[in-house]
Parts: C-alpha cells; sequence; structure tokens
C-alpha cells in the first residue's frame, strides 16, 4: 500500500525538475546577470534564433520575412527583449560571415524554467521554414529544453537495458529464480519510494533532473547489495540447521547490521554535496540519501517479512542446480578453501610484493589527471543529431565575432563619462580584447573607435551606473577566457566591478567548489572513520579503508581525463565530442558516488573479517575466511551495480555518459583490484596492529560500540 501511494505521489518528479543549478547564484557572475536583466533589461540571451536565408540575409525578401519574424517573437508571452539583425540599425555582427544568417537574440521572463516554457513557445510558433527563413534556435533555455528531453530518453532506455541484463545474473548468483526476484522487488520499492522524496521536495527547492538517473541506477544497485548480503546470509544458516526464523534472526544480527552500517556510510558520503552551491549537486544528494536510506528500510524490514514467507522455497526454482549434483550440508561446511580462501592465503604469503604492485597500478591509472583542464557543459554535451548542437555549431562556426558571447561588465555604481572613458579604453587594451561597447560608443586597443549610437544609451542605467560589452578572440570556456575575467577584476575600476558571462561562471564556480571541498572532504572522511571505528573498534582499519577507497577512485579520474577529455576510445564508449575539459562538477560527484560504494564493499568485508577475528583471534586467517565469506559476494555485487551504473553510459547526454563509464570504472576496480588484492595484502603486513586501539578509545568502544 505504502509504495502504491509513493508511485501515486512520485508521479510526474520529472517534470517539476530542471537542467540548471550548476552555478551558484550567489556568485559575482550570477549577481551581474541580474543587474543586466533588472537595471539595463540586457544580459545574455537565454534564446538565440538563427534565421537563414537561400540567398543574402539583405535581399528583399529576406528582410521582410526577418522583420515580419522580429515582430512575431517580440508579441509572444513571456518574452522581454529582442536584438535583432532586422531591428532598425541593422548591427552587422549578427549577420553570418557568408551573409545568410540573422540572429535574433531574445531575453525573457522568470527563472530558468519559465525560460523553457517560453522557449518551447517560441520555436512551435517561429521555428521551422518560415517565409523562405529556416529557423533554428539555441541558447540556454533551448539546450536544457533538450537536455532535459534527452536526459528522460536515456533514463527509460537505460531501465529498458538493464532488466534483462540483471535478472540472468541475479539467477547465476543465488541460484534461485525465488531468490534471485527479491533483489528487484527490492529496488523497485526503494526507486519509487525515493521519486516520492524527490517530489516532495521540489515543492520547496529546485531539483535537477539528473537526480533521476542516479535514483533508479543507485536504488537497484544498492538493493541488490543489501539483498544479496542478507539472503546469502540467510540461506548460509539455514543449511547450518536453523530454523526460519532463527536463521533471519541471525541474518539480521550480523548481515542486517552490516547492511544499516553501508546504508548510513552512502549516505553519508553523498551528504557531502549538500555544502556546494546550485541545486545540481545538492539534488544527488538528495536522492543519494534517500535512496541509501529507504533500501536499508526496505531491506531490514520488508525483506525479512518475504523470507519469513518463503521459509525454505527461497531454493525454489534452484536453476544451477539442475547442472550440478547438490553438495551435502557438511561438504558446503567444510569449503572453506575455496577460490577466495586460496587468492586471499597468496596474496598474503608475498604482501609488500602486491601491495607495491597494485598501487603503481592505480597511480599509472591516475596519471592523465595531472592534466585536466576544468570547464563547464556546452551545446556539446548533448548529441551531435540533436537541433541544438545543430544551431549552435553554426553560430560558433559561421560568425566571426564573439557577439553572443561577448564579456559583460557592470559598473555598480555612479560613473561620470571621464571614468567611464578611461576604464573602457584600459579594459580594451587587455590581451584578446577586440571591442568594448559603452554608452559613449566602442573602444578598440585603447581608442574610442566608434561614437554614440542610438543603441548605445542600453549601456546607461538611470541611477548612473553602466554596465560594457568586451567582445573576445577567446573561446568563453578556456584558459584565455578565465584569465582575462581575472585581469578585469584586478584592475582599478570607477565603481564595483561585477563580470558575467560563460568564463566568469565557470571561473566563479570552481572557486565555490574549491573553498567548499574541504569541507565535503572532511564530512565524508570523519563520518566513515568514526562509522568504522564503531564496527571494528580499531584506529588503524579506518585509515586504511579511507585510503583504499580514495585510491579505488584513481583509474575514474584518469580514465575522465583520457577517455572524455582528451577523446581517447571513444568507439568502445559510444560516440560524444570531446571538448578539450572535463566538466568542474564531474569529479566532486563522481567522488562522493563511488567513495560511498567503495566504503560500501569495504564494510561488507570488514564486518566479516572481524566476526572471524573475533571468534579466532588469528588475523592471517580471519581475512582468508573473510573474503572467502564474502570475496563472491562483493565481486558479484560488483558486477551487478556495474551493469547497472554501465547503463547510463549508453547516454546521449556526454556527462552521463562519463557519469556512467566512470562509476562502473571505479566499481570494478575497487572490487576486484583493490578489495581482492590490495586489502589483504595491506592487513597481513599490519597484522594484529589492524586492530589497535589507544586504551581510552577501547573503553569507548567497549560502551558505544558495536560487538558481534
Amino acid at each position: 500500500m505504502a509504495t502504491v501511494l509513493a508511485g501515486v505521489l512520485g508521479a510526474g518528479a520529472g517534470d517539476r525538475m530542471g537542467s540548471g543549478g550548476l552555478t551558484d547564484p550567489d556568485a559575482p557572475s550570477a549577481q551581474a546577470q541580474r543587474i543586466l536583466a533588472s537595471r539595463f533589461d540586457a544580459g545574455d540571451p537565454q534564446l538565440v534564433l538563427l534565421a537563414e536565408a537561400p540567398g543574402s540575409v539583405d535581399e528583399p525578401g529576406a528582410v521582410a520575412a526577418g522583420t515580419a519574424l522580429t515582430d512575431r517573437v517580440r508579441g509572444i508571452t513571456g518574452v522581454r527583449g529582442v536584438d535583432s539583425y532586422w531591428s532598425p540599425g541593422r548591427p552587422e555582427s549578427l549577420r553570418s560571415e557568408d551573409g545568410r544568417i540573422g540572429l535574433l537574440l531574445l531575453r525573457m521572463d522568470g527563472d530558468e524554467d519559465a525560460a523553457e516554457a517560453v522557449a518551447a513557445r517560441v520555436v512551435d510558433q517561429a521555428g521551422g521554414k518560415r517565409d523562405g527563413l529556416t529557423v533554428r534556435a539555441t541558447g540556454a533555455a533551448q539546450l536544457d529544453r533538450e537536455v532535459d528531453a534527452q536526459a528522460e530518453k536515456d533514463l527509460t532506455r537505460a531501465e529498458l537495458l538493464t532488466a534483462p541484463l540483471t535478472l540472468p545474473i541475479l539467477v547465476l548468483v543465488f541460484g534461485s529464480a525465488v531468490a534471485a526476484g527479491l533483489p528487484l522487488l527490492a529496488g523497485i520499492v526503494s526507486i519509487v519510494g525515493t521519486l516520492a522524496v524527490l517530489r516532495a521536495i521540489t515543492a520547496v527547492t529546485d531539483v535537477s533532473v539528473f537526480s533521476l538517473n542516479l535514483t533508479t541506477a543507485l536504488g537497484l544497485g544498492l538493493a541488490i547489495d543489501y539483498s544479496l548480503f542478507l539472503i546469502t546470509r540467510y540461506r548460509e544458516e539455514l543449511r547450518a540447521g536453523r530454523t526460519v526464523n532463527d536463521a533471519i534472526a541471525v541474518a539480521m544480527h550480523t548481515a542486517g547490521r552490516t547492511v544499516l552500517f553501508s546504508a548510513v556510510t552512502v549516505a553519508l558520503a553523498l551528504s557531502a554535496l549538500l555544502v556546494f552551491p546550485g541545486y545540481f549537486l545538492r539534488s544527488f544528494a538528495y536522492a543519494g540519501i534517500a535512496v541509501a536510506l529507504l533500501t536499508a528500510v526496505v531491506a531490514l524490514v520488508v525483506l525479512p517479512a518475504l523470507l519469513a514467507v518463503a521459509g525454505h522455497r527461497i531454493n525454489a526454482l534452484d536453476l544451477r542446480g539442475l547442472l550440478r549434483r547438490r553438495r551435502t550440508t557438511a561438504a558446503r561446511n567444510a569449503a572453506q578453501e575455496g577460490l577466495w580462501h586460496r587468492l586471499a592465503m597468496a596474496v598474503m604469503r608475498r604482501p609488500t610484493l602486491f601491495t607495491l604492485a597494485t598501487v603503481a597500478l592505480l597511480t599509472g591509472l591516475a596519471t592523465p589527471f595531472a592534466g585536466v583542464e576544468f570547464g563547464i557543459n556546452d551545446h556539446r554535451t548533448l548529441p551531435q543529431a540533436s537541433a541544438g548542437y545543430q544551431a549552435s555549431e553554426q553560430l560558433r562556426t559561421r560568425f566571426d565575432s564573439r557577439e553572443t558571447t561577448a564579456t559583460p561588465i557592470v559598473l555598480d555604481g555612479r560613473v561620470n563619462d571621464a571614468a567611464l572613458s578611461d576604464y573602457a579604453a584600459t579594459v580594451s587594451r587587455l590581451p584578446h580584447v577586440t571591442r568594448v561597447d559603452t554608452a559613449l560608443g566602442s573602444y578598440a586597443r585603447g581608442k574610442l573607435v566608434a561614437p554614440q549610437s542610438d543603441a548605445s544609451a542600453r549601456f546607461r542605467a538611470e541611477d548612473g551606473s553602466a554596465w560594457l560589452s568586451a567582445v573576445t578572440d577567446a573561446e568563453p570556456i578556456s584558459a584565455d577566457g578565465t584569465a582575462l575575467v581575472e585581469r578585469v577584476r584586478d584592475l582599478d575600476s570607477p565603481a564595483p566591478v561585477l563580470v558575467g558571462g560563460d568564463s566568469a561562471t565557470l571561473v566563479d564556480t570552481r572557486d565555490a567548489i574549491g573553498e567548499r571541498l574541504p569541507w565535503a572532504a572532511l564530512i565524508v572522511i570523519a563520518a566513515t572513520a568514526l562509522l568504522l571505528f564503531a564496527l571494528t573498534g580499531s584506529v588503524l582499519i579506518p585509515l586504511q579503508a579511507i585510503a583504499l577507497s580514495v585510491l579505488s577512485l584513481t583509474a575514474t579520474f584518469g580514465a575522465m581525463v583520457y577517455v572524455f577529455q582528451d577523446g581517447h576510445l571513444r568507439g568502445l564508449v559510444g560516440d560524444f565530442t570531446p571538448t578539450g575539459w572535463v566538466d568542474v562538477t564531474a569529479p566532486v560527484l563522481m567522488f562522493c558516488v563511488a567513495y560511498g560504494l567503495a566504503m560500501d564493499y569495504q564494510v561488507f568485508l570488514l564486518s566479516r573479517i572481524k566476526e572471524e577475528y573475533d571468534h579466532s583471534g588469528d588475523n592471517t586467517q580471519a581475512v582468508a575466511l573473510g573474503l572467502e565469506r564474502t570475496g563472491r559476494l562483493v565481486t558479484a555485487a560488483a558486477v551487478l551495480i556495474a551493469v547497472v551504473l554501465g547503463a547510463l553510459a549508453t547516454s546521449g547526454i556526454t556527462y552521463l555518459k562519463m557519469l556512467g563509464v566512470g562509476l562502473t570504472l571505479a566499481v570494478l576496480v575497487d572490487a576486484f583490484i583493490v578489495r581482492a588484492l590490495l586489502m589483504p595484502a595491506l592487513m597481513r603486513l599490519f597484522g594484529d596492529f589492524n586492530w589497535w586501539a589507544p586504551g581510552w578509545l577501547r573503553d569507548i568502544h567497549d560502551r558505544l560500540g558495536l560487538r558481534h
């Protein structure tokens, strides 16, 4: 009943979400945009229309059609202002180099969501072929619309791909069709519940539409992890001769506690995203925290009830049993020296060799990250066949002037003409600045090159403040573009300066993330250290776990640069457009998600190793037995969650593709290299010192910690 209610509440959650939120709303660049819109009725256009004529846009027929198009667009509800090539004065910068395309720059009322709605109306009423002109749309509002639609399409495709792949693997892992169906059921319940939570959150704050993709992938992946761990322990206890109720009780006391620890660890890792500005990253925290905790609730409340109903029938439809003769319970219990036990012992016989080899391998995989360049997503995150991508490429390649990407500079205070002239001349001498337009005219190379015109009045406000438009030959998302922003901000100015535009947005976003990154890292590291201490009573093991989890991410960050920044291996991950940079938010998001999943597996392994150590007091034997009992589960869970996360790699949106590839690689590296090889090697090197803690901490753990 609760699931049905959650499904009703969560229906249409995606319709209330946006695709923006990448930037800090309080950053100087954002303040500049607000002042431009409110005080000067200016600012970056949210929508750009490219009107292409068969011949020249200056032919009489094209002029008439362009003028009619301008009037039509200006009359659409929600359009606040239009700068058109066919407006009086005919600004030459709004005409393509070949003379066949004229631009219309539209500014709209309202926030990002409102701008998208207006863009939809404009494209519907003015797009396509109109009076001999072919009209295409780009700009932030149109690109956001297309990203939203593509993300929804990708989500559906990922779900259709994941189900037929995961079910056979689950049957293979569990051996029973009945047992294999329980994780899928748990995943559906947790995903539906999370959608209801996100729908409620949209009532009080903005949420990114991309959080839906994480909800589906993480919800199903964690449901598989937790169900696999609980069901395996339950079946193990049944084979040991316990009754159904006793088997459930033991499984909940041991594996259930581990599931709770794991869910809290994942939730805390993702909670670090809450410290960042912009609702994009915070949205992943909302989704991740909700899905981790709800999945744990389902695993700890719903799954035991289902196990009680299933009883011994949990092994019904044992498909593996059709292929091999069943072993006796005694044989199963005696099979302690299986593959994982032998692997652990082989590693622990040469711990130094395996430690050095794995660290060298992971460090080598991380090497490309040393050359990372950070940027923010533009139209190239969309598939090349999309309308917005193609229109944006035309704008980028067929227009010599950077008019639509000019850098706005706001002087937020009364400025007299003499001071404004001196300041504009100084800005025009900066590297990569080709022209500066002001209320006094246009400046280039330190001189006034064009006098005032009727259009110059828009650069002054009634309170005496002013703004300048710096046209540059630098790409907005580039080292030259960001360097220009820094130079402008460092200049002496006649009034407080606020710089807007894409370059300034990148600088502010990069700075905001850099300032808050230490706090996010502190939250993640402190929280996981405390939780692992409560689980193990050790000081060293939490430090090892943190170091191993960070190290397991090295391959992810290296691959992110090697593949998506530099453009290698595109045939393996699906076609996309390399930009020469990595989105500045991507490493932060990947770190929090991948770190949470890495700690998920760490908790599974450590809980069983600690249980064995408490029984035997032999560190080496505990590590070997712990890996034997949980190694297969961890690798099976890793393969399953890699399938789920890997479905994101089929996305047409480069950001989601990168997230899918990176997280899949992180999960597999962590399970098959870090946990299988490096972890037992380190635990063998440290021996019984693994479990050491000073006396006063040991007393705290004895009173407050968890014991088997």
